[in-house]
């Protein structure tokens, strides 16, 4: 910067302002000041610049598995949004282990990131107090913080859409309508659950739920053990995408009304194609990380926490009648 100020004959303070876009400098010794940057090839020191601010342009984002195509749109809109800003995105996944999602926002706040998102594996969340105390703002999304922490928070309506689903199968005539879901400990799953159960009413029947990991043999046999019952299920509203696809391989061509909960690849290709409740993961994440930027730009107001709003699309799948 010194080395322009020369070559242009004006203070180094001057050169500052333009650099940072300051009012106050004539036009004509500006255009001088760029002239003279062209011409040596200067660029601004962005590292520099965030720390004399205490920042360090960067935000951590903590979510269940980068893999999963749910979490890979939130995650994306969460760069465009942070990119937007001036940030640098640091990402990692918990693999839904609390340890391990501690230990990532630890080590990001270690960094000194500027701010948080996460979707959290666990339900304490006491490690994070300090760092809220101290000044570092955090949003949890999809699902909510353990108690005690008074946070920014975007959730899905999970219920409303398990709700809508079911509510869905029941008007095509089905009354028999089972249900894979995922780990119950997952705020999510039971949230989805509620809303499956809610809408049945008097015709829940427990045993047409299953919920654990969404794995080939699990899965295969829960379905194999209802499919067996003097009264098997006509229907079948799956929590997530992960289980609809590993439902659909269990199957095995039997016929069965379903509905599934997220939307996936190539789902509108099958014969017939899938019927979905449809999140938008992308509107997820871009809430999020405004809300973030919002508390980075000084914003103390009181905790937000949207809850936004999921679709049914019919497809085929789940309008078939009993």
């Amino acid at each position: 910067m010194k080395d322009v100020a020369s070559a242009a004959g004006v203070a180094l303070k001057t050169v500052s302002r333009v650099v940072n876009g300051e009012p106050g400098v004539h036009p004509a010794t500006a255009n001088r000041v760029r002239a003279a940057i062209d011409r040596l090839g200067y660029s601004r020191n962005e590292s520099a610049r965030v720390l004399r601010r205490g920042r360090t342009a960067t935000v951590g984002l903590v979510i269940e598995d980068v893999g999963d195509p749910f979490y890979a749109g939130l995650g994306r809109a969460v760069e465009t949004v942070a990119t937007a800003h001036g940030h640098l995105l640091l990402s990692g996944s918990s693999s839904e282990d609390p340890a391990r999602e501690r230990e990532l926002v630890l080590t990001f706040c270690a960094r000194r990131v500027d701010g948080l998102i996460v979707v959290p594996a666990g339900r304490d969340h006491s490690y994070l107090r300090p760092e809220l105390d101290a000044g570092t703002p955090a949003v949890f999304a999809d699902r909510p913080p353990g108690p005690g922490l008074d946070v920014d928070t975007v959730l899905a309506d999970n219920a409303g859409g398990a709700a809508l689903a079911t509510r869905h199968l029941l008007a095509h005539g089905h009354t028999r309508i089972a249900f894979l879901g995922d780990d119950p400990a997952i705020f999510t799953a039971a949230r989805r659950l509620h809303g499956y159960r809610t809408a049945l009413g008097s015709l829940y029947d427990e045993r047409l739920v299953w919920m654990g990991t969404p794995s080939p043999e699990p899965v295969r046999a829960a379905l194999d053990h209802m499919l067996a019952l003097d009264r098997p299920p006509t229907a079948l509203f799956t929590g997530n995408g992960r289980l609809t696809v590993t439902a659909l391989r269990a199957l095995a061509g039997r016929r069965l009304a379903l509905v599934g909960f997220d939307d996936f690849e190539l789902s509108d290709l099958l014969r017939p194609a899938v019927t979905v409740i449809a999140q938008d993961p992308a509107r997820m994440g871009r809430v999020a990380a405004e809300l973030l930027f919002r508390r980075l730009s000084g914003d103390t107001g009181p905790a937000q926490n949207p809850i936004l709003p999921v679709s049914l699309i019919p497809r085929g799948s789940g309008e078939i009648s009993p």
